[in-house]
């Protein structure tokens, strides 16, 4: 599933016209990214939590050449799906 084949499905649950849907879609995205970038974390209880983890500074390697090389220290978004898509999935 795409973003606008998502479009489509809320729009046809819940009644309402692909536009007022995709409004709503990329209002929970932005707010989702805005909690996250922030800091913050979202959770939607029986669904899951998205949080963000900081990952360190660290030496690699260069698999083709053997040389060290230096991965900066980035942010990563870690997703902890609930007991509700956990159960619905399994």
């Amino acid at each position: 599933m795409n973003k606008s084949d998502l479009i489509d499905a809320i729009a046809t649950d819940a009644g309402i016209s692909k536009t007022a849907a995709k409004a709503a879609l990329e209002s929970v995205t932005n707010n989702v990214t805005s909690t996250l970038k922030d800091g913050g974390k979202v959770s939607l209880i029986g669904w899951g939590t998205w949080s963000v983890s900081k990952r360190p500074a660290r030496d690699g390697r260069n698999p083709q050449t053997g040389a060290t090389i230096k991965i900066a220290a980035k942010n990563v978004v870690k997703f902890k799906p609930g007991a509700g898509l956990s159960d619905a999935v399994n």
